[in-house]
């Protein structure tokens, strides 16, 4: 049975992409790991990283060559401090070394050493080899980046879906959503408290309100920083910041020092229609801002999609419940991780394989479910909520323009949150009985529509917009 715990699905990193820069980043991690196990680490002369499929089409775009070098300097995606990136990068290229794993000096030129190639390896469309020159020997060990950080290696496929298993023991395994609901009878509990127990069968309790109370700091501040960030975005296309002016418009001349305060002061503003679907737009919006600039987010379950989740509990904390507390943003993103393992076990969170569906369709499928649970809806509506989510971004292509995660993926967050809070409202007022769609039909058929796309419209920048629109005329 394949386990995948709340936070396997929402893991703190370094933008722009979970797939192409945190997974990156984790996999040379990995390989350190690896040449350790083995007592080659101390041996190695020379490293080579060859970027395969999507990764070396849009890896520049996703400073994928940047995940791989800090991942091998020995920096933790999770602590370093994102200002000190460009200047770790930088001494690397002035001085030509790199200090692997902060251990050993080593001989290193990343345009000669970091390859790109274009073919796609067989198994999964984000794959690169490490390479270690000892005794003139080449040890070669490959990895691929499955979307939203995870990494695994080929011996571990299972099937000729390119499915994934990771194996735990779970009190109440779930696969699909059917099974979901089948706990939550048996249990008498909502899919929060369910989800909960499996959790607690892992790690204590302590430990787990810790760890979401880390994730959600993260997402207050990412979109803290991006409301209060002007200017424009890295990597050429000399987009501006839009959070900063959206914010400026709506806050007014209301003060605050801390993203607590900050967070108080929004529940004292206007909350006409227009003004709330500004709030959220915003809060998305600034999410990956912070993303596109190589800031701190919460995959969830991608950097790429990152946005929705906390924009929609932002949203339900400053205009729906002035109250709210941890208890509720625990709740929201336990459901949250859960619905996302659904999709990740049976379809896919990688854009490279499905499409932009995979990345704000889940994460809009993920966020409106645990809206729905929130505002009292049974654990079938939640799975309604999810399912009407996703239903309506099936077959969303991903064509980033210059292979950056800007245009359009920034903007694709403010709406994937507001479909969420719209698919939350319909299924708080939906009969399940009723429902002709259920979640797991949903789920199979976006992993299907994702087989039948075209390779052009799977983060390959090769059609679409990224094509459609050239670099001259941003």
């Amino acid at each position: 049975m394949e386990c995948i715990s709340v936070f396997d699905m929402l893991k703190i990193g370094v933008g722009p992409s979970s797939s192409h820069t945190l997974g990156p980043w984790r996999a040379a991690e990995r390989w350190i790991k690896e040449l350790k196990d083995k007592s080659r680490f101390d041996k190695v002369e020379k490293i080579t990283v060859d970027l395969y499929g999507s990764l070396s089409l849009t890896g520049k775009g996703h400073a994928t060559d940047y995940a791989v070098m800090l991942g091998l300097s020995g920096a933790d995606p999770e602590r370093i401090p994102v200002e000190s990136i460009d200047e770790t990068i930088a001494k690397i290229k002035s001085t030509s070394l790199l200090n692997f794993n902060c251990e050993r000096k080593l001989p290193f030129d990343g345009k000669e050493q970091i390859r790109f190639n274009r073919k796609f390896l067989p198994f999964h469309a984000n794959g690169m080899t490490f390479s270690a020159l000892i005794n003139g020997r080449h040890y070669k060990s490959t990895y691929y980046s499955i979307g939203g950080g995870f990494v695994v290696q080929e011996e571990r496929k299972i099937s000729k879906a390119n499915k994934i298993i990771f194996y735990c023991t779970f009190p109440y395994p779930i696969s699909y959503g059917d099974e979901l609901l089948k706990f939550c009878d048996q249990l008498n509990l909502p899919i929060s408290g369910v989800v909960l127990e499996n959790e607690k069968s892992i790690r204590d309790k302590s430990s787990i309100d810790v760890e979401l109370k880390r994730i959600w700091n993260t997402m207050l501040e990412c979109m803290y920083t991006g409301c209060h960030t002007e200017g424009h975005l890295p990597g050429g296309l000399n987009v501006r910041r839009r959070a900063y002016d959206i914010h400026k418009n709506l806050v007014g001349d209301y003060t605050y020092n801390t993203p607590e305060e900050w967070l108080q002061t929004i529940r004292k503003t206007e909350v006409k229609f227009r003004q709330i679907l500004k709030w959220v737009s915003c809060f998305a919006l600034a999410v990956n801002e912070v993303n596109a600039s190589l800031g701190r987010v919460v995959t969830a379950p991608t950097n790429g999609s990152a946005g929705v989740i906390p924009a929609v509990l932002m949203y339900y904390l400053v205009i729906e419940n002035h109250d709210g507390n941890f208890e509720d943003i625990k709740r929201f993103l336990l459901v949250a991780g859960e619905i996302g393992s659904i999709f990740k076990k049976g379809a896919t969170i990688s854009a490279a394989m499905g499409g932009c569906q995979a990345e704000i369709g889940v994460s809009s499928a993920m966020a409106a479910g645990a809206l729905c649970e929130l505002l009292g809806g049974t654990p079938e509506q939640v799975l309604v909520a999810a399912e009407i989510a996703m239903e309506h971004h099936l077959g969303l292509t991903c064509d980033p323009i210059g292979g950056l995660v800007q245009i359009p993926c920034i903007e694709r967050n403010s709406m994937g949150a507001i479909k969420a809070i719209n698919a939350a409202e319909l299924a708080l007022d939906t009969d399940p009985n009723n429902v002709k769609v259920p979640l797991d039909k949903v789920v199979n058929t976006m992993w299907e529509t994702a087989k039948d796309m075209n390779t052009k419209y799977k983060e390959t920048s090769e059609g679409g917009l990224a094509v459609g629109v050239n670099l001259t005329d941003c």
